[in-house]
């Protein structure tokens, strides 16, 4: 069992597991905190997980961005002729239920859930969980950390049906809220958005250019 006591002259915390004591540890930051860092350095894409870690998100390469370019392009469309929802770009960051604070590569989010929203909320941080996420990855990702990133903070946090995107072994898989996970092997599929996103489907071959 561990307690954490705070330091009363800074903002340092005690932090001690059983015996041992870890003097002066950073307090995470908190969510005004958090906003303010984000504003003096608009040019970087940051994220914070649940536990206050912060993480800097580098640039994709030219292939990665208009994979991404595409996939938003092609949800685009369906959206515009259905007009369900609204669609949202890779810098878009959500803050989701537990206080991870991400961007996916690609998001969308019903009528209903914006309407919930007051204009001052729309010109903040997307506090909400979106519908559809997709994540693609690039060369410097790992499969093992995006599949964790969908299950424990996409899905855990609320979000419908979720995308993974592998271009390097023309891997895709899609999760759902109910923990089921459908794997397609090969860029000759086509990936449907079922009952969340009612007639889109997304054609792997386009991200083969």
């Amino acid at each position: 069992m561990s307690s954490v006591a705070l330091n009363k002259n800074s903002d340092h915390r005690d932090l001690v597991v059983g015996h041992i004591a870890v003097h002066h540890v950073i307090a995470p930051m908190s969510d005004e905190e958090f906003i303010e860092f984000c504003t003096h350095n608009s040019d970087l894409q940051i994220e914070q997980d649940k536990h206050g870690n912060i993480i800097i998100m580098s640039p994709v390469s030219m292939n990665t961005g208009n994979r991404e370019g595409e996939i938003l392009v092609e949800l685009g469309i369906w959206n515009r002729k259905t007009k369900l929802g609204l669609i949202f770009s890779p810098s878009t960051l959500f803050v989701l239920p537990d206080g991870e604070k991400r961007m996916p590569d690609g998001a969308w989010v019903s009528n209903q859930k914006i309407a919930l929203l007051t204009d001052e909320e729309r010109r903040k941080f997307a506090r909400l969980v979106p519908d559809f996420i997709v994540e693609l990855k690039s060369p410097s990702d790992h499969p093992a950390d995006l599949d964790r990133k969908i299950r424990d903070v996409w899905i855990a946090n609320g979000v419908r049906m979720a995308w993974f995107i592998d271009p390097d072994e023309q891997i895709s898989k899609i999760y759902l809220a109910d923990g089921s996970i459908e794997i397609f092997k090969g860029f000759d599929k086509v990936l449907s958005g079922g009952d969340v996103l009612p007639g889109f489907e997304f054609h792997l071959s386009v991200l083969l250019t």
